[in-house]
């Protein structure tokens, strides 16, 4: 350092002192995730554990159907419950110290639901009255701080008071809702009706909330870059599954050509499917659009769900390797190829709820990808061994990175322009 440059004072330590909760600034600049929310994500990783460890044990017991009935209620309850938290924290995150207190007691009430999982699986798989008693409990400790953050950004906030408390309402007459879950003892197609009503009137609150005044302060890159974090979570659980799978081969065969196999097709599927996620620029076609934020937000479910449930796909696989299963080759060979189809898929859909064009070279990376996963099934169910299977599932994902690295970038580029340009 020359005498000429001013040595740098060191930033002072900043005190948690309660600040107004009036929303925060939807285009702060350098806007990124807090270490706090960070930290409250990891919970979600326990819950993923969970419900792909609680689906992969059912598909293994040959109990498919139950199977995916469960996991579909397990991943919107964990789902939900992230959504809930993440876009209130865009609006209000006021950083001081009671904010933190609150997210601690929704992070209690996540690990609770997280608990609650294996109780839902099995009452579904035995085909009793749906157990979700500590599942709701969950989502009554979480609830108990969420509707305290919307009456105090309510009080707080008087431009977007009428939404604050619209949301505050949603969210008591929803939780009364499923409280009442609780005392059912009706059959499965009855309960999952009404689950499904509660669902849909979940879904409801937001857009709704989000009418009154001028709807909440949300910050778009923001809520982009926590999605792309909660994907990267999400695809943890592809990671564990590969080493459970990983391990399994070599507890059962030692180290070969099998492990290789299954080590590779594990890594590049989960490395695959990071790589498509992130291709398109997401908060600048949400930035131009802030009116599609519940395509955004919402059908984002579809994705992180098949993320996790191709992780479940890979413990089904071990289980398979350790002749602890009931499903053969070919249909452990589905249990991944499907939710990867199912992934591929719904990342295109969701490019296209954003950008709102066609583009015909997509279809043909749709259709080449299918193929791929079609060769898959068809090689398992010529005798090859399912651990070769896999490593072909993993070009499925590929077929997109190929196909944008050569071709797709300039035709997305353009889309995007359009995109931008129309508003």
């Amino acid at each position: 350092m020359t005498e000429a440059e001013p040595k740098q004072q060191p930033m002072a330590a900043q005190a948690h002192r309660i600040r107004r909760m009036s929303g925060r600034d939807p285009y702060e600049e350098h806007r990124v995730a807090t270490p706090l929310e960070l930290l409250f994500d990891l919970t979600f990783v326990v819950a993923f554990g969970i419900a792909a460890s609680e689906f992969a044990h059912m598909m293994a017991e040959n109990h498919v159907g139950p199977g995916l009935l469960a996991f579909a209620f397990a991943w919107f309850a964990i789902g939900w419950a992230w959504i809930n938290f993440t876009w209130f924290a865009s609006a209000y995150d006021t950083d001081d110290w009671v904010y933190p207190l609150m997210t601690m007691l929704q992070m209690v009430g996540v690990i609770i639901v997280a608990l609650g999982l294996p109780q839902m699986f099995a009452s579904i798989e035995h085909g009793e009255h749906l157990d979700v008693s500590v599942l709701v409990a969950g989502y009554v400790v979480m609830r108990i701080a969420l509707l305290c953050q919307w009456l105090r950004a309510a009080t707080q906030d008087p431009e977007h008071r009428a939404t604050c408390l619209t949301y505050a309402a949603w969210i008591t007459i929803t939780q009364i809702g499923w409280i009442g879950t609780i005392f059912l003892h009706t059959s499965m197609p009855v309960t999952f009706v009404i689950v499904a009503l509660l669902i849909l009137l979940e879904t409801s609150g937001p857009p709704l909330a989000e009418s009154r005044s001028s709807g909440t302060p949300w910050h778009v890159h923001h809520i982009a870059e926590r999605y792309g974090l909660f994907a990267i979570i999400a695809l943890g659980e592809g990671v564990v599954g590969t080493v459970a799978s990983l391990s399994a081969v070599v507890g059962a065969e030692g180290w070969s050509f099998d492990a290789v196999f299954v080590a590779v097709a594990g890594t590049g599927l989960t490395f695959g499917m990071w790589w498509v996620y992130f291709m398109a620029p997401q908060a600048d076609l949400l930035d131009a659009h802030r009116e599609r934020s519940y395509w955004f937000g919402y059908f984002q479910l579809i994705v992180f769900g098949a993320i996790v449930a191709t992780g479940a796909g890979l413990h089904t696989a071990a289980y398979y390797i350790e002749h602890q299963s009931e499903l053969g080759s070919v249909e452990t060979v589905l249990s991944v190829a499907v939710p990867v189809g199912l992934y591929i898929v719904s990342v295109y859909v969701l490019y296209l709820l954003l950008v709102r064009t066609v583009d015909p070279f997509h279809l043909l990376l749709l259709v080449l990808s299918g193929i791929v996963l079609a060769a898959a099934v068809w090689l398992a169910k010529a005798g090859i061994s399912m651990a070769n299977c896999l490593l072909v599932v993993t070009l499925a994902p590929m077929v997109t990175v190929a196909g944008y690295e050569t071709l797709g970038h300039r035709r997305g580029a353009e889309a995007v322009a359009r995109s931008l340009g129309d508003d």
